[in-house]
């Protein structure tokens, strides 16, 4: 894929925040984001900023860069609201909209460095992107705005090294879809399930933090509800568990939870071991 036509002027390298040694939590709600439009529920008209989510996805700073996990459709928003000027690699937890939709808006960050941004995927992943991005992969693009350059680099369940740092991939069920959540060190990101197959569990034990997913307190087909991601948080007994992927169900001031797991919100910063 080759440079955009246009002419930019582009702020130096590494121009924002270093989140090095940080988690930081760029949206962490359902995907429609809240407030939803067209809805005036108690979390939609809320003038808590916790109940502004926009849809989940975290930041992790390693020693290698800065690792994205999924390109949601908020993605352009989040970095800007966090000060964010570089990615370094993206990780794809699995391929529906809002989680994947966000892609077009790296073409900045491409055109920075020059260079393609690594993705991390499995197979489902890169069809659905090469699907829906077509143009980003013809073999002469049309001119005009540009767009963005990539490369794949194809993942399962084996453990693999991204930016210095080694990702042990946890295989999760979204309803009927198998995703993808991970583990980094002593944090693991699970979101968009509401099953954790026998396999994995294994792979959660003497976690410092773990990422869940808790849509609403009534029933789902493919996430899990509160009191399934509360029983799931008691299983794993990690020091401290984080809520996400949210809906307006949920008010933050308005849910008790008990020691040592709370509700994420966006722009959550917490240190990494």
């Amino acid at each position: 894929m080759s440079q955009p036509a246009e002419s930019v002027a582009h702020p130096p390298l590494g121009f924002g925040r270093d989140l090095t040694g940080r988690l930081l939590f760029l949206g962490t709600g359902t995907s429609v984001g809240i407030p939803v439009v067209g809805c005036g529920c108690t979390t939609c008209t809320s003038d808590d900023p916790r109940d502004k989510r926009t849809r989940t996805s975290v930041m992790l700073g390693l020693p290698g860069g800065h690792l994205l996990i999924d390109t949601t459709p908020d993605l352009r928003t989040q970095l800007l609201r966090e000060r964010i000027g570089r990615v370094d690699a993206v990780l794809y937890t699995h391929d529906h909209v809002d989680h994947v939709y966000g892609l077009d808006d790296v073409r900045p960050l491409c055109f920075a460095t020059g260079r393609p941004l690594p993705m991390y995927c499995e197979e489902r992943v890169e069809r659905r992107i090469r699907t829906a991005f077509d143009y980003a992969f013809e073999p002469v693009p049309a001119p005009g705005g540009g767009v963005p350059k990539v490369t794949f680099a194809r993942i399962g369940t084996e453990p693999f090294d991204v930016l210095g740092t080694r990702v042990v991939p946890l295989r999760l069920r979204h309803g009927i879809f198998d995703v993808l959540g991970f583990r980094i060190g002593d944090v693991a990101y699970c979101t968009d399930t509401n099953h954790v197959p026998d396999t994995t569990w294994p792979l959660l034990e003497g976690l410092d933090v773990l990422v869940l997913d808790c849509l609403r307190p009534s029933a789902h087909p493919s996430h899990f509800t509160l009191a399934e991601a509360l029983a799931a948080a008691a299983r794993v007994g990690a020091k401290r568990t984080l809520l996400v992927h949210m809906a307006h169900d949920i008010r933050h001031a308005a849910v008790t939870l008990p020691p040592g797991v709370e509700l994420a919100y966006d722009g959550l910063e917490l240190p990494l071991a």
